[in-house]
């Protein structure tokens, strides 16, 4: 009986881990420094959720702000963003290879009113397999060709 356990907690630990990991999200800042949240670092951030109808289906999500991410890691917001920084994005890379931009104005609310959301939870259920563990939600784009799912990695991108 003993020998039958030990694999399976074995593969258990190994599984958690595995999770675990998946869950991470690097962001690298302009200056190339590197950060890893966790779903707990993410949790520890304030909450907001939005309702949407993209697609002709209403969906609620709940995530935290991109700013509030960026923020985090050590992104500057408010009074930082102006002169060269204006021309600053944000790299949203996902696991398949899929990426995007968004300017970094795009996420300040000294420049617009729309929210920017990682989203991990959709009317109240964690994000599937196929859209989490992270998803970026855009409120009002037309398309969705920026809801980037499976997010993994989050990268500020200077002007040149």
């Amino acid at each position: 009986m003993k020998k039958r356990l030990i694999p399976v907690l074995l593969f258990t630990l190994l599984w958690q881990a595995a999770l675990a990991l998946a869950q991470q999200l690097t962001i690298q800042t302009e200056a190339g420094k590197q950060t890893s949240l966790t779903r707990a670092d993410l949790d520890a951030l304030p909450h907001v959720k939005i309702t949407t109808s993209a697609s002709g289906t209403s969906a609620t999500f709940e995530g935290v702000t991109l700013k509030a991410v960026l923020e985090s890691a050590g992104v500057g917001f408010g009074e930082a963003m102006r002169g060269k920084r204006l021309a600053s994005f944000l790299l949203v890379e996902a696991a398949d290879g899929y990426r995007v931009v968004i300017a970094l104005p795009e996420l300040d609310p000294a420049f617009t009113d729309k929210q920017v959301v990682l989203a991990f939870l959709k009317d109240g259920k964690l994000l599937d397999d196929k859209e989490g563990p992270y998803r970026i939600v855009i409120p009002d784009e037309k398309r969705m060709a920026r809801w980037v799912r499976q997010v993994t990695a989050l990268k500020i991108v200077g002007a040149p």
